[in-house]
């Protein structure tokens, strides 16, 4: 009798494991279908087979993202794209990734018209980027300027002699590797780091002179390091209308885009079905406790990935994260 309550038992287990693997695989059945749906609704491909606008935004701090520039060539090679909104909410970040995407965004404007939307915040690189576009909107209270270049490392030398490390090297010259953390910062290698910040402080400045309604002279007046309101830059000729996206897709229209089209957001693809099932599946986690769906989004809005910019930096207060 015993053994007949034992099968019974077994068999009920077995049964509640069967059931519980087919509703499994049916919810990520269910969850693979609704994913490739959502991911063909949202501009996550390499156009549109409809004419529209197409939404780029450039988010956190900026490096030379081989993922957003190979975007930004495929919004420029589809013939469904009839205009294109930069949306920009960046405080900078290396001036080598801001001028490749300044680049790439300047490639878009000679085939089609382009528009720089900044929402809280375009700064430095993120303000370079902003003026790769024939046309600049910014909210009354967006934050606009920084313009200006700076490199930035510490020093560690005090705590090396408090816990007794010394740091030996052998160099071929004098300065090479420096300025080091573990070695006091002389004058030569002073001069030679601000000789590099200057020539690219130049050339900033000569991208802002270029594209904006401004000579040098003013242009330099302005790139002290200063941020504006999106008003205080707008009287200053840093930006040329107040508003939002429907300003820019109203200028969009004035340059002979249709105002019927619908605007598409261009977002960073998923690689492999694995990735895009991993990617919704993380994602709504992440969205239903108020988080960022990514992890790059994550550590964007937290400012933790500036811990990693290397190189020349254009970026507003990056002490607060380098």
């Amino acid at each position: 009798m015993a053994a007949r309550a034992d099968e019974l038992i077994d068999r009920r287990r077995l049964r509640r494991k069967v059931t519980f693997w087919r509703v499994a695989a049916i919810m990520i059945a269910a969850a693979a279908i609704i994913s490739v749906a959502l991911w063909g609704t949202q501009g996550r491909f390499s156009g549109a087979a409809a004419s529209h606008i197409a939404k780029i935004k450039i988010d956190g701090t900026i490096t030379e993202k081989d993922e957003l520039l190979e975007r930004l060539d495929r919004v420029r090679e589809s013939g469904a794209v009839k205009g294109v909104i930069i949306s920009i909410n960046s405080p900078g970040g290396t001036t080598a990734g801001g001028e490749a995407i300044f680049e790439s965004v300047r490639r878009i404007a000679a085939e089609k018209p382009v528009v720089a939307q900044v929402g809280t915040l375009a700064a430095s690189a993120g303000y370079m980027v902003a003026t790769a576009a024939d046309h600049i909107v910014a909210r009354k209270s967006s934050i606009v300027g920084s313009i200006g270049v700076l490199v930035q490392f510490p020093d560690v030398t005090a705590l090396m002699d408090y816990i007794g490390v010394k740091m030996e090297s052998v160099k071929s010259s004098p300065l090479k590797a420096e300025p080091s953390p573990f070695t006091p910062t002389t004058d030569e290698e002073r001069t030679m780091i601000s000789r590099m910040i200057l020539d690219s402080y130049d050339w900033f400045i000569g991208l802002v002179d270029e594209r904006r309604p401004l000579d040098r002279a003013e242009v330099e007046r302005l790139a002290d390091g200063s941020i504006f309101t999106g008003r205080q830059a707008l009287e200053r000729k840093l930006v040329d209308e107040l508003g939002g996206e429907l300003e820019a897709k109203a200028w969009l229209t004035s340059k002979g885009v249709d105002e019927g089209l619908e605007i598409i957001e261009w977002k960073d693809r998923p690689t492999g079905v694995g990735a895009l099932l991993l990617g919704s599946a993380a994602g709504a986690l992440m969205e239903a406790f108020g988080l960022p769906a990514n992890m790059r989004g994550l550590m964007g809005n937290s400012g933790a990935d500036r811990i990693f910019l290397d190189g020349l930096l254009s970026v507003w207060q990056p002490e607060t994260g380098t």
